[in-house]
């Protein structure tokens, strides 16, 4: 089978445009629609709907991109096999989700390290909920992921990556700053959480279901989408929140958050990465992989 087209139809599939794919591949629009057609051809059915607004993979399609994207992959790992063998420069393409956790602290800067370390790689980082990264993985549209919680899931494999501590955070000056506090002065604050999904919030709650509270304990006031949007809603003084130290450490070293404790809760997690299931690594992933263990 041709990777040409597989390739064009997998670029459609992904950014359910044509003009789009075409600009990705850097070849002609009209290119990309002969590969399509082609396909089409050779395998007697429709794989595109063109109907719509926006093109989407027929069912069809939409089987036929899963197997594509293995086979690419495959493809990627004889290339490289026979450009450079086990010594040779590092090339290519590195695909990889992550939670927001660590995708928006820790691995841009392990990324951005080992794409200078490694010039002709070309690196793309997708950042989703823990489980969105999950299914990524599972369905093999990304190679890696590296998330904050383990979810079950038979399609992918887990191991340990690094530890990331999770700490009680409030508006400066708030009562708390500094103090081991109780669980009843707990449930006394306006708590805001991350919203579900997010692996935070589910180490939260395996941590608090510990020492006996359930969150409908507490005075959950806010549930917020993302890191960010918790941080700031902390530091404008809404109510307290756990989050990843990582996360706050800039606004910690200048005041703008402070920092307290729980008895009895010693919240943190052990951040993992995630492989689909019998997939074999490409040379870059697992360079990567070794790259980031030698600096966490």
């Amino acid at each position: 089978m041709d990777t040409r087209q597989l390739a064009a139809f997998c670029a459609v599939v992904e950014r359910r445009s044509f003009s789009q794919a075409a600009e990705a591949l850097g070849i002609s629009q009209p290119a990309v629609s002969l590969q399509i057609r082609s396909l089409e051809e050779r395998l007697g059915t429709q794989l595109i709907d063109r109907s719509g607004r926006r093109v989407e993979p027929t069912e069809a399609g939409s089987r036929l991109y899963r197997g594509a994207q293995r086979l690419l992959v495959l493809e990627e790992q004889v290339l490289e096999d026979v450009a450079g063998g086990e010594d040779g420069p590092l090339h290519g393409r590195l695909e990889l989700g992550a939670s927001s956790g660590p995708g928006e602290t820790v691995l841009p800067v392990l990324l951005g390290e080992f794409q200078r370390a490694h010039p002709d790689v070309h690196v793309a980082l997708a950042v989703h909920d823990t489980q969105t990264i999950v299914d990524l993985v599972a369905r093999r549209e990304l190679e890696l992921g590296v998330v904050g919680a383990a979810r079950r899931h038979r399609g992918v494999t887990f191991e340990p990556f690094f530890r990331d501590e999770l700490i009680l955070v409030c508006p400066p000056g708030h009562p708390f700053e500094g103090r081991t506090v109780s669980l009843d002065e707990l449930r006394g604050e306006p708590l805001i959480l991350m919203q579900e999904g997010a692996g935070v919030r589910q180490v939260i709650e395996d941590e608090l279901r510990r020492a006996g509270v359930r969150l409908r304990d507490l005075d959950v006031r806010l549930e917020l989408g993302v890191k960010e949007s918790v941080r700031i809603a902390v530091r404008e003084g809404f109510g307290v929140a756990f989050i990843s130290r990582t996360s706050v450490e800039a606004d910690l070293a200048e005041g703008a958050v402070g920092e307290a404790r729980v008895e009895s809760l010693e919240p943190a997690r052990e951040i993992s990465l995630v492989r689909a299931t019998g997939r074999s690594p490409t040379r870059v992933a697992q360079a990567f992989v070794e790259f980031a263990r030698e600096r966490l």
